[in-house]
């Protein structure tokens, strides 16, 4: 880590490649020398506990409360469930990302789950992070390729990998440094998703506004006819969307995989719309001679697509590059004379577009979105010239948003980035953290400032 953080005075080889050097004194010791594999069952009144690599190991109602879904529970009971004491270690590794969690409470889990129970003297806590730490799950990754498959990774295959073992006061140490910095990482990241939840609602209101009030705002207004929408501009036509463009259609519905090649002319799907832009990545493709045949569902430079399943209405306009390629089960919307496609698109993409298509469904939008509902969807029309100065205005004011977002996403993944690298720095020994004691509050008032 360099910088304010110092190395061990002397180190020596562990013999792992993927740990590297360790502090002299520290000891290098087997996993299943330290950890047992725990089978003893369920005991009664034992609370179900679910197993996640977010939350770690915790009881199935606050899991359902955090992710607010749904869990399994045990149907025929937990008589053949293993009991978990706390401070025990799940192994629920069902991807390659890591997945050996720690248990802050007593209870059980399902069988499918291997339980750890510490056999030597261990500091939880520092366990907690080790074993989240980038080199023990490389570690864990080159055991098997079978984690790549889906399943979870074996005791036996566990137990073979070394695991470091410093004394109780420096495992200890090691955790309360990284509990400390780790949350001040964490509230600096939560500051900047806030920012970035913030810009977003910034931008769709921005968006909304423009495309029903306008930028004029002494324009003279009237009474939209729409009761939660209030007032538009006076001279703002408002007519259903099938008035305004001569066809409202739908991509290929039936069987379109019979069509699929290699390559050949670009298909869009709904996973490559996205709100105001076309995702070029995972196109599918069809030949040529398929393409003419399925010539309804061509499209073209300045038609809008929009999804009709999944987050229907979600819109996009479709770029010159893309003109004469198919789509998919999405709405087309052709080019119109009325309509700058553009503004169309900012419109579909708005608060009262959306507020539209969830109407009759008690507020949640719709999963399912269909011609005739586009047809009927209000559409706000200013003159061609004013949309252009709306859009032009849009573009602008939306570039520097996206801008503000982009340096606060950059800031995040480079927080995370510094996260992962302090815990794996402190946890296999590359800094020396025995010296550090927590700040003082008008430390922290000084780091602050």
């Amino acid at each position: 880590m360099g910088g304010r953080y110092k190395a061990y005075p002397e180190y020596k080889d562990s013999g792992a490649g993927w740990l590297g050097e360790i502090p002299q004194h520290w000891n290098l010791v087997d996993g299943k020398r330290v950890f047992s594999n725990e089978r003893s069952a369920s005991m009664e009144g034992d609370e179900q506990l679910a197993a996640s690599q977010k939350y770690g190991v915790i009881p199935q109602s606050l899991m359902m409360e955090k992710t607010e879904s749904k869990v399994m529970l045990a149907l025929k009971g937990t008589t053949s469930f293993r009991h978990v004491e706390k401070d025990d270690f799940v192994i629920s590794l069902r991807s390659f990302e890591g997945g050996i969690e720690h248990s802050a409470y007593k209870g059980c889990v399902s069988p499918a789950y291997t339980v750890l129970r510490a056999e030597k003297q261990i500091y939880a806590d520092f366990f907690r992070y080790f074993f989240k730490s980038t080199p023990y799950v490389i570690a864990l990754q080159s055991t098997t390729d079978s984690l790549r498959d889906g399943k979870s990774i074996s005791y036996e295959q566990f137990g073979y990998i070394p695991l470091v073992l410093p004394t109780i006061k420096e495992q200890r140490d090691i955790a309360s440094f990284l509990s400390y910095e780790t949350a001040k990482i964490d509230t600096l990241i939560e500051k900047q998703q806030q920012l970035i939840q913030l810009l977003k609602e910034k931008r769709q209101a921005v968006i909304s506004h423009a495309v029903t009030k306008g930028l004029n705002p002494n324009a003279k207004m009237r009474d939209s006819g729409v009761e939660w929408l209030g007032e538009v501009p006076e001279h703002w036509e408002v007519s259903k969307l099938g008035f305004l463009t001569n066809e409202v259609t739908v991509g290929i519905v039936v069987t379109p995989a019979k069509y699929y090649v290699d390559s050949g002319i670009p298909c869009l799907r709904s996973l490559n719309v996205r709100a105001g832009y076309l995702q070029k990545e995972n196109f599918v493709y069809i030949s040529e001679m398929s393409n003419a045949l399925l010539s309804k569902s061509k499209l073209a430079a300045g038609d809008v697509v929009v999804v009709r399943t999944g987050q229907p209405g979600t819109a996009s306009l479709i770029s010159d590059d893309l003109d004469g390629c198919n789509c998919i089960d999405l709405i087309i919307i052709r080019k119109s004379p009325k309509l700058m496609s553009k503004f169309l698109e900012l419109q579909l993409n708005s608060e009262f577009a959306k507020i539209q298509i969830s109407a009759g469904s008690d507020g949640a939008i719709q999963q399912h979105f269909n011609v005739e509902m586009a047809k009927s969807l209000r559409i706000f029309v200013p003159l061609l010239q004013e949309q252009q100065e709306i859009v032009s205005h849009l573009e602008y004011v939306l570039d520097r948003i996206d801008e503000l977002q982009k340096i606060s996403e950059n800031a995040v993944t480079f927080l995370q980035e510094r996260r992962t690298a302090l815990i794996s720095a402190a946890v296999t020994g590359k800094i020396d953290v025995r010296d550090w004691v927590p700040p003082t509050p008008d430390h922290r008032n000084e780091e602050a400032a």
